[in-house]
């Protein structure tokens, strides 16, 4: 199975001469880039789509588009298996879930807590929820903490019951369910029930729920290609001209996606590393140039840990 994860971010500019600039959903100034991620469970992510967005457009918008040509990108790519589309609340939308279908991808989507997705909740029985216990504990945003345990159960689901009847979709609502801190605890004052937190989204593959839940939380993938391309090319937007800042983020993908070719070539060890690392083990090279008989010579240091590695991608990459 291969996966395509689909989120946006904002890249803050300043000054008034910056097209497309707006204040967006986190209320900062700025452009939006729109960004599909294609990985497996054994390759690091690649950059399928991107987009650059106005500042001010809601997460979703275009995301049918772009769920096409990354789905085509990773069938052009090679990927012969089941993809699937993973994507947060922002894109819990009927025309993303008809381009995934269109595309014959699965689905995986965080589905916003509207009275319908409640209801859903509600009604599942008590004894149908499952215990699990996570090998690594994950971090709670809403509750500041780390969690090791949560519960899980599905119901099926009519998602966009408010479009025609031919556009609904019939899915597998799977929910997480967290227990709430209770302050009171530590004055030693234990709680009679149990409050519960809800975590839901819609998706129709065929894998078990504790397994489904596993895997569309590793959409959190795509927030670390993010902030490797934060960290690298989109520290800024250079130009003032929309068009030129639209083909600096493509320009951004392919330096990524040649990266991880590059260190896929090297070692085992680069094709998983993160962007950083990379750069810094592979490209900036502590190397000398010298020239003799009208050839440039590159001197390594001595004892340069990375050098094998260096050298199969020199080797690699300059062989006919």
């Amino acid at each position: 199975m291969a996966f395509i994860d689909v989120d946006d971010t904002i890249r803050q500019v300043h000054g008034y001469a910056k097209q497309g600039a707006a204040y967006g959903y986190s209320g900062v100034k700025g452009v939006n880039a729109q960004i599909a991620a294609l990985s497996s469970p054994t390759c690091a992510p690649v950059i399928s789509a991107t987009r650059l967005r106005k500042g001010n457009s809601i997460s979703g918008h275009g995301a049918a588009r772009r769920i096409g040509d990354a789905v085509s990108a990773a069938r052009t790519a090679g990927v012969v298996g089941q993809v699937l589309v993973r994507a947060d609340s922002g894109y819990y939308r009927q025309d993303v879930i008809a381009a995934a279908l269109a595309a014959k991808a699965q689905f995986s989507v965080t589905a916003r807590m509207d009275p319908a997705v409640k209801r859903a909740i509600t009604a599942i029985p008590e004894q149908a929820w499952a215990t699990i216990k996570y090998p690594r504990a994950i971090w709670d945003e809403a509750e500041r903490r780390w969690i090791s345990q949560a519960q899980v159960a599905e119901t099926v689901f009519t998602a966009f019951t408010s479009h025609p009847k031919k556009r609904q979709v019939t899915c597998r609502l799977v929910v997480r369910r967290v227990a709430r801190l209770n302050p009171a605890s530590a004055a030693g004052q234990d709680e009679l029930f149990p409050t519960w937190r809800h975590h839901a989204f819609v998706t129709n593959s065929t894998l078990t729920t504790v397994n489904a839940d596993e895997t569309h939380r590793e959409h959190a993938i795509i927030e670390q290609v993010i902030a490797e391309l934060k960290d690298g090319p989109l520290a800024h937007a250079p130009s003032g001209k929309f068009q030129a800042n639209g083909a600096w983020l493509a320009l951004a993908a392919v330096a990524f996606n040649l990266l991880r070719a590059a260190g896929a070539t090297a070692s085992a060890r680069h094709a998983k590393a993160r962007w950083a690392t990379l750069r810094t083990q592979l490209i900036s090279v502590p190397a000398r140039i010298t020239s003799s008989a009208r050839r440039l010579v590159l001197h390594l240091p001595t004892d340069w840990r990375w050098a094998p590695a260096w050298q199969d991608l020199w080797a690699t990459a300059t062989t006919p």
